[in-house]
């Protein structure tokens, strides 16, 4: 597969107190095109942390990362901010809906925002709805929709724009086992008809069975990487 992400030499440190806390401490990694990875940590393992770096929504203080071989951990704010119109796509656990918008309006969003035509966003609206299973509820309100149908809706949205890579900052856990299940087998079914990348930030067993690499951080280090049979 052909590298997409690569860090060298990351750090991340914060002044307390007048000393350096480490949250990311020489953290080396490549991820692959087609991945279904994930962070695994307990809290405060520098987990987020990395995948916030790893996402341009935040920069390290030493080391660099870079997407095709380009360096991105530089970037100005703006050109950040491009970066990840064009290429991120992002699922929280707390799904981060608009609650003025319908079902429909939600996804559409970062197509308004790429400048897409309304026919093509209609289309790709309809086809992302059709993978997570909610046609039915498009012009619902995310105060109508269940805890599992947010999530879901929130899916959409990350994926509707085609994105290279996909960052998902423990989805499920604000979902109960059922719902948990549901989600990780659309988003591991997605990845596995796109393509598409996807970098998991989690403690949860439940996304660790699903993952097909699981990178282990402690206390701002990488102390093992597992490659494994995930579940589908």
């Amino acid at each position: 597969m052909k590298e997409l992400i690569r860090l060298e030499g990351l750090d991340k440190v914060y002044p307390i107190g007048g000393e350096d806390f480490y949250a990311l401490r020489q953290v080396n990694l490549s991820l692959d095109a087609g991945e279904f990875t994930g962070l695994v940590g307990p809290s405060g393992s520098g987990k987020t942390t990395l995948l916030n770096i790893i996402g341009a929504l935040d920069q390290p203080s030493r080391g660099t990362v870079y997407m095709h071989g380009q360096p991105i951990s530089t970037l100005k704010a703006t050109e950040a901010a491009r970066l990840r119109l064009l290429n991120f796509g992002f699922i929280f656990q707390t799904y981060n809906l608009l609650n003025v918008y319908t079902v429909y309006e939600n996804v559409e969003l970062p197509l308004t925002l790429l400048g897409m035509d309304n026919k093509q966003k209609k289309q790709a609206v309809h086809k992302a709805l059709e993978w997570v299973g909610l046609t039915d509820k498009i012009n619902s309100k995310p105060g109508k929709l269940s805890g599992g149908q947010c999530q879901r809706v929130a899916i959409a949205r990350a994926m509707v724009k085609n994105p290279k890579l996909v960052f998902a900052d423990e989805p499920t856990a604000n979902l109960d086992s059922e719902n948990s299940h549901n989600i990780l087998k659309t988003m591991a079914q997605i990845n596995q008809e796109t393509g598409t990348t996807f970098l998991f930030s989690t403690h949860d067993q439940k996304v660790i069975d699903y993952l097909s690499r699981v990178v282990y951080l402690k206390d701002g280090q990488i102390i093992e990487e597992q490659l494994q049979e995930p579940k589908r």
